[in-house]
């Protein structure tokens, strides 16, 4: 696209000719231009318009452009160090500095970024141990220690650390009220602040790797509002988590401070690489795994992630992690709650079970995916405007079924961080060691596997900040310690028995800690479906390499399990539920196409000639694409170029700020023949507006300077799987499809989505319309029961209390998320995929960089 002030055609012809071209977004195109003068000039009004806003809400960044435009600030630069040596015969120290600071930017912003996402996340941990340690006690020496710094060595307790109450009906209150608070308020913060920070983010933000524009969804509120909610979503008992938001409020870190530094401030396909970084520093410190974090980002989240991308997202991560680690959060020199170290060997007879323990990770995954998506669409159906109280009712029923059972009181990481550990030198755990309990703690935490599972379909999506990692490791961490309390008890009931012939005399053989290790594996693979990161995350957590063999096989078979049930883990199913448009690098298609059969063939196309300023302008404000295809007359569509929105709204203005041009001015968007056309080694000085003033009189206006006339084609007859692999690699907003110079269409993602939605609606079965009539009867029952509540408070406290009013207006208030105004897509239905022409709430914050 160019990036050229627009001028006018004088009536003398000997006027001298313009100068070249206008920015091309290939970069075949920049390789040609010749002269600095021309080439600064080109610079600085690309500067310019990068001032204004870019790209718009829920649009798609063009990277082949932002490429071109890197390549064009490097140029410009070397040609100032040219001009300067030649003047002065050296640089001098300070362009220098300059060209030293402006090579080593990127790892200046990964070292900032990484130390502040691990001081954050060091605070965090420490705050969100407090706060779900608060809901149980408080210690007396001091009320701002948790349990465990309280009574420091003893894992007994200690009697510094006191229950609210002697008694429990009492706990259970306090717990219970402690609850309900911490979700309202985490809502409450979220819907009147930053409703971006609800939800865990990953999906999202795999979209925005990938080019898709979320303005304010990675802004400094949604990082402050996510690192002050998280701790109290966490401490609410709600089924959440914390790494998918950690990815979140890292990335948004990134995002912040890149803006502070010229090269990203102004070139969104540079800022993606940082963002890949975060992602992998996100992980990183959540888990403990710098290694993890890195191919967590390689495996889910980023499209492309050449070399250079990878050698900052580990130097990120390992930043970030040894700030976490200097700062020591839980005084044990652990990075993690639940690391764990394990001394003892596995035995080749309980691959059995490991495999039976990844059958469990697959179905699981396979399970909540399902539901979830069917609650996350009732969700938006029917809860949107009710979003504040749904969060605190379903903290207050959380707290209700979780108390009475130990595993689901306690926060998840505490839990698998006892869960995991093994049993020997007489260390007990509340009773999960000892023999006599056995079959008590088989149920209980068959109850706390189930439970989970349900508690986690119907919170993950609420909004406040919620992950899925924790809750799903939580899970296959109490069904693996149920799995080996089983192995164990048949080993001793059968210890003579052949299949356990490899068992050693008088030494445990079985260890049920490494097979709740392995349950989380499997669950956390199975819900991400990933597969590699998931094996080096649990290394790093244990540093136990006799287990890496165990873990592939778990994780493998989780792999196997999910694939047969469908392809994409619950970041991917989000993508597609909201209707995000993205195109997975990972998944293969044959549709057996050619592109004519999803391009758009009614395209709004400029004539290079004839067109006036007013009808320019009535076009601008009567459609909302991004750019138009510019051809030599209607008639013979032969292909010019092509003019983005942002450019040619630029273009007009700059026009109309100089107050010469009338509104039946002809605008060219093509040189024409009266006037000779300048060849890039013709030497000639840029024309400015500074010469403008000298043509007054003219009715014509020269916008060629902002087409790209090398606009990326193809044929019609090209298969639709080049095309989507076009789109993948290079990153183009759209492609313009020629035959023998002539315009036919043009194609974008979304249109290759919507057809790929079209032949997966017809390889699967179609919607069940009782889906429908049960979701509305769900709903009919819970506002039946509402109306029943309201009643008997209202009769109980005499007409005193009515649940109605400023209070219930309020906490029914519609949240502003832009990502509630999409309707879910159905497998039946048309699917909706944003494209950047959705009208967005004027209430929401949008200022993405700032």
């Amino acid at each position: 696209m160019t990036s050229r002030s627009p001028t006018t055609f004088a009536q003398n012809p000997r006027r001298p000719p313009l100068p070249e071209r206008a920015i091309s977004r290939r970069l075949s195109a920049l390789s040609i231009r010749t002269g600095d003068a021309a080439g600064t000039t080109e610079h600085d009004l690309t500067e310019e318009i990068e001032e204004i806003k870019r790209y718009e809400d829920f649009t798609t960044i063009d990277w082949v452009q932002d490429a071109a435009r890197e390549q064009l600030r490097r140029r410009a630069r070397r040609q100032q160090n040219a001009g300067e040596f030649e003047s002065k015969g050296k640089l001098g120290w300070r362009r220098r500095f300059e060209d030293v600071y402006d090579a080593g930017q990127a790892w200046i912003v990964v070292t900032l970024v990484g130390a502040t996402i691990g001081l954050n996340a060091g605070f965090l941990n420490i705050i969100t141990e407090w706060l779900s340690d608060i809901k149980l006690g408080y210690c007396t020496t001091a009320f701002y220690l948790n349990e465990n710094f309280c009574c420091w060595g003893d894992e007994k307790g200690c009697p510094e650390w006191h229950r609210w109450s002697s008694f429990w009906i009492f706990n259970y209150f306090l717990y219970f009220i402690f609850s309900t608070m911490f979700a309202l308020t985490a809502a409450s913060l979220v819907k009147a602040f930053a409703p971006y920070a609800a939800g865990s983010g990953i999906s999202e933000i795999k979209c925005i790797i990938a080019g898709f524009v979320m303005k304010g969804f990675l802004g400094f509120w949604t990082l402050l509002i996510k690192s002050i909610c998280l701790p109290l979503a966490i401490a609410s008992g709600l089924s959440v988590g914390k790494e998918g938001p950690s990815v979140h409020y890292a990335v948004c870190t990134g995002n912040v401070i890149s803006r502070f530094f010229s090269k990203y401030k102004r070139n969104a396909a540079k800022t993606r690489e940082i963002f890949s970084a975060c992602a992998a520093a996100g992980v990183a410190v959540a888990f403990g795994s710098p290694i993890g974090g890195v191919l967590f980002s390689l495996e889910e989240m980023s499209s492309s992630f050449p070399l250079k991308t990878m050698w900052r997202s580990y130097f990120c991560a390992l930043v970030a992690t040894a700030v976490l680690a200097a700062m020591n959060p839980f005084w044990t020199g652990q990075l993690v709650m639940f690391e764990v170290r394990y001394d003892r060997s596995w035995h080749f007879f309980e691959i059995i079970f490991f495999i039976f323990i990844g059958i469990f990770g697959g179905l699981y995954g396979v399970l909540v995916m399902k539901w979830n998506l069917r609650a996350q669409a009732f969700r938006k159906k029917y809860l949107t405007k009710y979003a504040i109280l749904e969060a605190t009712l379903l903290a207050a029923g959380t707290a209700i079924l979780c108390f009475p059972n130990k595993f689901l009181r306690i926060d998840m990481t505490e839990s698998m961080e006892i869960l995991f550990l093994e049993c020997e030198a007489g260390r007990d755990y509340d009773g999960l060691c000892e023999i006599r309990n056995r079959w008590r703690l088989v149920l209980s935490l068959a109850f706390a596997t189930i439970m989970r599972t349900f508690l986690v379909i119907i919170s993950y999506g609420c909004k406040v900040p919620a992950g899925i990692f924790v809750p799903s490791m939580a899970i296959g961490a109490s069904f693996g310690r149920m799995v080996g309390i089983l192995v164990q008890a048949i080993h001793e009931a059968f210890p003579q028995a052949k299949f356990f012939a490899a068992c050693q005399p008088d030494v445990a053989c079985i260890t049920p800690g490494t097979y709740a290790f392995l349950g989380a594996a499997a669950a956390l693979s199975g819900i991400m479906h990933i597969t590699v990161s998931v094996v080096v995350i649990m290394f790093e957590l244990t540093g136990a390499l006799t287990y890496i063999l165990p873990t592939m096989i778990v994780v493998g078979v989780t792999k196997a399990v999910s694939d047969r049930f469908g392809k994409g883990g619950i970041a991917d199913r989000m993508i597609w539920f909201n209707g995000f448009p993205f195109l997975d690098n990972k998944e293969e298609h044959t549709f057996g196409v050619p592109v004519s059969q999803v391009m758009t063939s009614e395209v709004t196309s400029l004539r290079s000639s004839g067109l006036t300023l007013k009808s320019v302008e009535q076009l601008l404000s009567q459609t909302k694409y991004q750019g138009f295809p510019v051809v030599e007359d209607r008639a013979s569509r032969i292909l010019v170029g092509y003019i983005g929105r942002t450019e040619l709204r630029y273009a007009i203005d700059r026009t109309k700020k100089e107050g010469f041009v009338s509104s039946n001015a002809k605008c060219f968007f093509a040189q024409p023949p009266s006037i000779s056309l300048q060849t890039p080694s013709t030497a000639a000085p840029p024309v400015t507006f500074d010469a403008i003033e000298d043509a007054s009189g003219q009715q014509s206006v020269d916008f060629s300077r902002f087409i790209d006339p090398t606009p990326l084609t193809v044929h019609p007859r090209l298969p639709l799987e080049t095309v989507m692999e076009l789109f993948k690699k290079l990153g183009p907003r759209i492609i313009l499809v020629e035959y023998r110079g002539r315009l036919t269409g043009l194609v974008t993602v979304k249109d290759c989505l919507k057809y790929q939605f079209k032949v997966e609606a017809q390889e699967t079965s179609t919607h069940d319309p009782i889906l429908d009539l049960r979701q509305e009867k769900l709903w009919d029952l819970m506002n039946r029961v509402a109306d029943w509540v309201a009643d008997k408070v209202l009769s109980f406290s005499g007409g005193r209390i009515k649940l109605g009013g400023r209070g219930s207006e309020f906490m029914g208030t519609r949240m502003e998320d832009p990502r509630d105004q999409l309707t879910p897509i159905l497998v039946s239905s048309q699917h909706d995929i944003l494209e950047g022409t959705e009208e967005v709430d004027p209430g929401v914050e949008l200022q993405a960089r700032r």
